[in-house]
């Protein structure tokens, strides 16, 4: 089998099988095939961390705690146990679940806390302790374990300690990422986090090092030893709550003992003959998912070939009415009332739908203000995994920017999150992600944060057919669904639906955001109905299972 660098990750299978994979940047796609199991992150060792899982007769939810855990250390753009996410999980039997170990602002927090003394926004939601919420990883897994796992939780956590003690050799892609969080950590003063980036004599890693994580590796034993109760209490989180103040945050040891995951009932979405469960608010990403597929199922876009621009046009205007809901109506549900009903019903969508002109652009600023645009850091990590059995995980999480807050808890390896920036930290006004929300999204102690995470698993006639998720903020979705409706509406494999060219559209900025691949004759042809292109870098890496 071979492991190979490419801007996606993906999977297929006849069946179930066995397979090691690896993620990154060109354009092409990593096929492993077989029967007995699949796991798709990534990261190569955070793969094979699974897949030694599964051959050891461990089920998807073990498989899916040891890759989670091996990625914090292999994976540090993304891939932590200080941020937090949603799971998605569906059992042999039909049976489904999610998990929401989303972060939650500290309880010290106020509604305008990123705002200077004259109203303007600080970068203080992005950089330094004080952007840091409160992380659910350790708790989310612990919650899949007690009510699905089979193996026992010091197993599954070994992998993830060996490759930070003993060490594992890096390639390009991660020297890179590293070489550049470390620049940026001395840029801004965090030297002492900066360490963990560089080796002894100051100089930046390079592809083939060894790297060694000591302080890490402790702390993922002691979880590992004690439990996942110890990282939010006792000893260790008076330790985390204090490193975090020392570092500008306002993190409590109440806050870390009174930190909660929280089972919500997925949202399921009927897609022509299949379908797709998914993740509820406070993520976004399935009721815009939602939307967008039941819009082009009214239009009947699926009649037409995804390779002509009057394809994409609809797909488009589908996309642009269902982010305008995504960024004025939705927000944590122990906050606010999300009106699902509402937006999820065909007869809304129908009504969304016959709005569209199928033959030329709609102006966004026609549809609604302004005000409500935004946009999304896009370094995030998904991973799905499926067992002999058929049970299936598709998880996604973060730290919202790469390497997140650009800060370490001193003494205990654990970089910080900064996903307050995911809030809106002045409703009404851009933060610097160009992120403009609402009210329901705005920052309260304890609320969690919305987001565009769309960890996702297909079925048809309550089979198991794909497992689906990617990295890529508000492309997340746009991403899922191109996915989704290339294996549906257009017959594709799924590696044929990872290599098509995407586009996005968020309805404001109002442009069609293009990957190069995409064809001269498409964009002259999207042109002509009034769309604006912009060719951007590659959209999503998507890490999917085909069955």
């Amino acid at each position: 089998m071979t492991l190979s660098l490419r801007r996606i990750c993906r999977f297929s299978v006849h069946f179930l099988l066995i397979l090691l994979l690896f993620s990154s940047t060109s354009l092409s796609a990593s096929i492993a095939e077989g029967y007995k199991g699949a796991v798709s992150s990534a990261e190569s060792h955070a793969t094979k961390a699974g897949l030694e899982v599964l051959q050891e007769g461990g089920n998807a939810i073990d498989a899916s705690i040891a890759v989670a855990f091996a990625l914090a250390v292999t994976h540090p753009s993304a891939g932590n146990i200080g941020g937090g996410g949603f799971l998605v999980y569906r059992a042999a039997d039909g049976s489904t679940n999610s998990i929401d170990y989303r972060e939650k602002a500290p309880s010290e927090s106020t509604h305008n806390m990123y705002l200077d003394e004259s109203g303007s926004l600080n970068k203080k939601s992005l950089i330094g302790g004080l952007a840091a919420g409160i992380p659910g990883t350790v708790a989310g897994m612990a919650m899949a374990h007690e009510k699905y796992g089979s193996l026992p939780w010091k197993r599954l956590l070994a992998p993830a300690i060996r490759l930070a003690e003993e060490g594992h050799h890096i390639d390009s892609w991660h020297a890179k990422t590293m070489r550049h969080a470390m620049e940026k950590m001395q840029k801004i003063g965090a030297y002492e986090s900066a360490q963990h980036y560089r080796k002894a004599d100051g100089s930046p890693y390079e592809e083939g090092d060894l790297w060694v994580q000591g302080e890490l590796a402790n702390t993922l034993r002691m979880i590992a030893e004690k439990g996942p109760e110890s990282f939010y209490r006792g000893a260790f989180a008076k330790k985390l709550a204090k490193g975090v103040r020392s570092l500008g945050g306002i993190w409590t040891y109440e806050d870390l003992k009174n930190y909660n995951a929280v089972e919500r009932i997925p949202l399921v979405i009927q897609y022509r003959g299949h379908e797709i469960t998914t993740m509820p608010p406070p993520s976004a990403g399935g009721v815009v998912m939602g939307q967008i597929l039941t819009i082009c199922e009214f239009l009947n876009a699926h009649n037409y070939s995804w390779t002509t621009p009057h394809a994409v046009h609809l797909y488009v205007e589908a996309a642009r009415w269902s982010y305008v809901d995504r960024n004025t109506k939705l927000g944590d549900p122990d906050f606010i009332n999300n009106p699902l009903e509402k937006l999820m019903s065909r007869s809304y969508l129908q009504n969304r739908a016959q709005k569209i002109n199928r033959y030329h652009a709609t102006k966004s600023t026609e549809i609604a203000d302004e005000s409500a645009s935004q946009k999304e850091s896009e370094q995030t990590t998904h991973f799905s995994v499926v067992d002999s059995e058929g049970n299936a995980v598709s998880n996604t999480y973060t730290l919202n920017t790469g390497f997140g807050a650009k800060v370490v808890v001193p003494g205990t390896g654990i970089l910080l999150n900064n996903e307050m920036d995911d809030f809106a930290a002045k409703p009404g006004e851009a933060n610097r992600y160009g992120l403009v929300q609402g009210e329901n999204n705005s920052i309260a102690p304890n609320k969690r944060m919305l987001s565009s995470m769309t960890p996702s698993i297909v079925t048809k006639d309550n089979k198991l057919r794909a497992v689906v998720g990617s990295p890529g903020g508000s492309t997340i979705t746009t991403t899922v669904v191109q996915i989704i409706r290339h294996l549906i509406d257009h017959q594709l494999s799924l590696e044929e639906a990872i290599l098509a060219p995407r586009i996005h559209h968020q309805w404001l900025p109002d442009t069609i955001y293009v990957e190069k691949e995409v064809s001269e004759d498409m964009r002259i042809g999207l042109q002509a109905m009034g769309h604006e292109i912009t060719e951007r870098k590659a959209i999503g890496h998507a890490n999917c299972i085909e069955v």
